[in-house]
């Protein structure tokens, strides 16, 4: 009986298995299984802490750098670097970033990346006070009391 149940168990385990719902995940591109070519690439290795490289692939993708090793004043050198990459989002959108980077981080700029939003025109005009604040310091001077109530200064 017990030999039974437990292949009962079992064959209802798989049917409810096999039976699960399966996940469909669409691809980003529908040619990610085609061959794509690097049709132009160019490495140039570190030389004297310089170098660059280059490539563009037969689906428009191109993406460049170049960098050197920059004496930051600290106990090890930096690199600093800079480059660019083109290619096509999955909308059809053209997709440009250029960027930088260097010891005081990664710096990226594209017109597709998200920007905060305009300061409210209330709190610029707050703001734009705020200099005046401290450039024309007014202090509290208290006048001094004559006498406390224990007749002293």
């Amino acid at each position: 009986m017990n030999s039974l149940l437990c292949s009962l168990a079992f064959a209802a385990t798989v049917a409810l298995v096999a039976g699960r719902p399966q996940v469909y995940a669409p691809q980003a591109y529908p040619s990610q299984d085609k061959f794509i070519p690097i049709v132009r690439y160019e490495n140039n290795p570190p030389v004297n802490g310089a170098y660059s490289f280059n490539f563009e692939t037969g689906n428009g993708i191109q993406v460049q750098e170049q960098g050197q090793l920059k004496n930051s004043g600290g106990p090890e050198p930096a690199v600093a670097s800079q480059g660019a990459s083109a290619y096509t989002s999955p909308e059809g959108l053209p997709i440009q970033l250029q960027w930088y980077a260097d010891e005081t981080g990664y710096h990226p700029s594209g017109a597709h990346l998200p920007t905060p939003p305009p300061i409210p025109e209330e709190i610029a005009r707050a703001i734009a006070t705020l200099p005046k604040l401290v450039e024309e310091p007014q202090y509290y001077t208290p006048t001094p009391a004559p006498y406390n109530r224990y007749g002293r200064k």
